[in-house]
């Protein structure tokens, strides 16, 4: 499984020396109080580590500083306790290249009418330290994320959370390097982009590699290793032989195996987390990778299908932002338009993974009739049921955007006995016809990322921290 580094999040507190030494004391008590509640809440996938009580512009500065040249550091948060001058911050703030969350929130939930006095005032002075706060950042254009609400609530709790996830594919994403094995699919206008504004824009990088490359890795996998992982996957997933022989149908498996360790110490060697192929480019493979790519995806890896490179990264991003939980590449395949009824039918050829199983998948071998290669093994299965998303990345020529729509994700309930692939039911919350109007007008391409773990609020916040136009589809 790839694995994610064990980032943490730097708090600081704001306040000034105007109130004298014991307040500051108070401030930096409740701080880490506040800090500690929140990393015992379980709803941080991330340790949040209190740092200082920000007072001067030199202080606040070399925080930020520190902050930037700590590889281990995803991001700050900050919470005004007091009425911090914001002057201060401007100069630590412009050098902030990390996410930044502001927390404007108060330490005690309540006002203590019986004994509010001015001591109280001087040292709870959240209501009017945010908005000064939120002033320089709002003067600074800041891509800043602001959770508002009571630090001990489970929805305030809830939203922080959500957001170091965010943060933390940020961070991802500034190192994302995916592998293309061959080039696009010939004539395809959605899966092209620009790989240096990519690069400049979210941090990828994109390479290109001949398949020949990727056939040579094959050559050397091990047959020990293919074998014992041909007895594992019995374990996990059902093998149904079907219409082949036996042999067959070992021998196709076998061949899937051999591509997905291929692929993986490709991957691990050069430290790749994102692949491509492309049908059109299978020379020297024997079969089209079908269960491999769906293997690696499970593992956390990226892919995209025909050379579709935004894709792999987008998918890597949101398996990231997601911890792995049901998110899969996937494609609009085919439609239901009867009144009453309306839905996408999504998957692909071979490569969706099954993170998004509401059953077990059943490994199986059929013709594939394109590429023109030996029947590759895959994965088959339904999709699940609930409250997802769908979305893509699309090239404008100009920039980027990001385009998502929630939807109700359906498992689907038909069988389909001659497309034997993996099969997700899905509608846009705003109706098959107006979210497919809008996703047609807006550009958006036919290869996205589902998930029933992210929200759009997620994708809306990450696509704030890069500058990216972000459309999201709704009513």
């Amino acid at each position: 499984m790839l694995q994610v580094p064990d980032y943490e999040f730097w708090f600081a507190v704001g306040s000034q020396h105007l109130y004298g030494e014991e307040q500051l004391k108070s401030v930096e008590k409740d701080a880490r109080e506040i800090v500690e509640k929140l990393n015992e809440s379980g709803k941080l996938p991330y340790k949040v580590v209190f740092k200082i009580v920000a007072t001067t512009a030199d202080s606040i500065t070399k925080f930020m500083k520190e902050v930037n040249y700590n590889d281990n550091v995803a991001g700050v948060i900050t919470w005004m306790h007091t009425f911090s001058p914001a002057k201060n911050w401007i100069q630590g703030t412009k050098l902030l290249q990390k996410p930044l969350l502001h927390l404007a929130t108060q330490f005690l939930n309540k006002i203590p009418y019986d004994t509010i006095d001015f001591d109280y005032m001087n040292l709870n002075q959240s209501a009017h330290g945010d908005r000064e706060y939120g002033y320089i950042n709002a003067r600074l254009g800041v891509n800043n994320k602001i959770v508002y609400g009571w630090w001990g609530d489970e929805e305030t709790q809830d939203e922080i959370g959500k957001w170091e996830d965010v943060a933390v594919a940020y961070n991802e994403s500034q190192k994302l390097r995916v592998v293309r094995f061959g080039d696009n699919m010939r004539n395809v206008a959605v899966t092209e982009g620009d790989k240096v504004s990519a690069q400049i824009k979210f941090g990828w990088t994109v390479d290109y590699y001949g398949v020949g490359d990727l056939v040579e890795e094959i050559k050397h996998v091990s047959e020990d290793d293919v074998n014992a992982k041909y007895e594992d996957l019995q374990k996990d997933y059902t093998f149904v032989v079907g219409d082949n022989t036996p042999e067959k149908f070992e021998a196709s498996v076998k061949e899937q195996l051999r591509q997905y360790f291929g692929l993986k110490a490709f991957m691990e060697r050069n430290n790749y987390s994102a692949f491509v192929t492309n049908f059109e480019d299978l020379w020297g493979l024997k079969q089209l990778p079908g269960l491999a790519a769906q293997l690696l995806m499970a593992e956390g890896y990226g892919f995209g299908a025909e050379g579709d490179w935004k894709t792999a990264a987008l998918t890597r991003l949101l398996k990231i932002m997601s911890h792995n939980k049901q998110t899969a590449f996937m494609e609009d395949y085919t439609l239901e338009l009867r009144k009453g009824k309306e839905a996408i039918l999504g998957s692909h050829m071979l490569e969706v993974d099954p993170t998004i199983a509401s059953d077990k998948p059943r490994v199986e071998v059929h013709p594939l009739d394109i590429g023109g290669k030996d029947d590759p093994a895959r994965l088959v299965f339904s999709g699940s049921a609930g409250d997802a998303i769908d979305v893509t990345i699309s090239d404008m020529g100009t920039d980027f955007k990001m385009i998502s729509y929630g939807v109700d994700a359906n498992t689907p309930t038909e069988d389909t006995p001659h497309l034997p692939v993996a099969k997700q039911l899905w509608t846009p919350k705003v109706g098959l016809k107006k979210g497919a109007t809008a996703w047609i007008r807006e550009g958006g391409g036919h290869h996205t990322v589902f998930s029933l773990a992210l929200t759009e609020q997620q994708l809306a916040d990450f696509a704030q921290l890069v500058d990216l136009d972000f459309v999201g589809i709704d009513d």
